[in-house]
């Protein structure tokens, strides 16, 4: 699926709500985190290590600024494949202030090195330097700040053991409904300036494959096509025509989703099939079908997983229009 452009993500940055009050949905994440934030400023001691976990486009990133401003503190922004090297994660570390927010992206890919600077830093708050090489290396103590790492994963079951039981709140974010979307439409309009109709939000929201970036992203193209075809105004109507034109169906699958299922039923009988034999046919990367497009079609009730690989439901040739054939166990 397309991840937009640099304006887009830009824009995408300026719709994000800026305090717990403001986030919509993840209710009952929100008030675990309210708690933890509201103790945390009680003692005036820094926020306990939080991973969060779950499909791409939910708000890991936006929960993270948030839980640094209600801390009274900074948040630095990172991703594991951008700390290759130690010194790059050294670098983050060091100029930590008190309760700032370290945010890792993608932190199942942190290297093993990285890995272990990062697990004394956690628990004990220093940090350990090689300096030189060979016989002459020695090691600093440097000292750190109070910090919280706040990690971010699409995998976490890829998470290290160690580095996983380091973290004092571990927590899911769950895909959102059509409502809780047509929510954050709403308010996202109101900062574009754009008149939405409820029964647009709702309709936009129900396309949104329960993400509210894809909500967001969707949002604007249906403002173009209001724009060009009407008078800026988005309804219904607008809304619908629009996103078929833009191929997004009644259930939020677009044209990446609709060939993995038609691949799944008409070439291997509806499964199972392995994802390493998906990905050769549809010249993917196995990680972009696991990462991006399954998660909602599993959720959707579309697909399985099973022992032996994939399978399309009877919902998945319904929606298709296919004919209903008898996928294995």
């Amino acid at each position: 699926m397309p991840t937009g452009t640099s304006e887009d993500q830009a824009i995408e940055g300026s719709l994000r709500p800026v305090s717990l009050t403001d986030f919509t949905g993840q209710t009952e994440l929100k008030s675990q985190l309210s708690v933890a934030i509201r103790a945390a400023r009680a003692r005036s001691e820094a926020l306990d290590h939080v991973l969060f976990y779950g499909p791409p486009g939910l708000g890991k990133t936006t929960l993270a600024q948030i839980a640094a401003a209600e801390m009274g503190a900074r948040c630095h922004v990172t991703s594991a494949p951008g700390l290759e090297r130690p010194r790059d994660l050294a670098g983050f570390l060091t100029r930590l202030g008190p309760k700032d927010v370290l945010f890792i992206d993608e932190i199942h890919r942190l290297t093993p090195i990285a890995e272990e600077l990062l697990y004394p830093a956690m628990e004990d708050f220093f940090l350990d330097l090689t300096l030189g090489k060979g016989p002459t290396a020695r090691t600093r103590r440097v000292p750190l700040s109070r910090f919280t790492l706040v990690g971010a994963t699409t995998r976490a079951g890829a998470l290290s053991g160690p580095l996983r039981d380091r973290f004092g709140l571990v927590m899911r974010l769950r895909f959102y409904d059509s409502g809780e979307l047509a929510e954050i439409l709403a308010r996202s309009a109101g900062l574009l300036r754009v008149a939405l109709t409820a029964e647009a939000a709702l309709e936009i929201g129900r396309r949104s494959r329960g993400t509210p970036r894809i909500a967001n992203r969707l949002l604007r193209r249906v403002r173009d096509f209001a724009e060009v075809d009407g008078d800026g105004a988005i309804t219904e109507t607008i809304a619908s025509r629009a996103l078929d034109r833009l191929e997004i169906d009644r259930l939020g699958l677009d044209p990446a989703d609709r060939q993995l299922l038609s691949a799944v039923i008409e070439n291997h009988q509806g499964g199972p099939v392995g994802i390493e034999a998906l990905a050769a046919e549809l010249g993917e990367d196995p990680s972009t079908l696991e990462d991006v497009l399954e998660p909602y079609l599993l959720q959707a009730g579309l697909m399985r997983r099973t022992p032996r690989g994939r399978t399309a439901t009877a919902l998945a040739y319904q929606h298709l229009g296919l004919g209903r054939g008898s996928p294995r166990s």
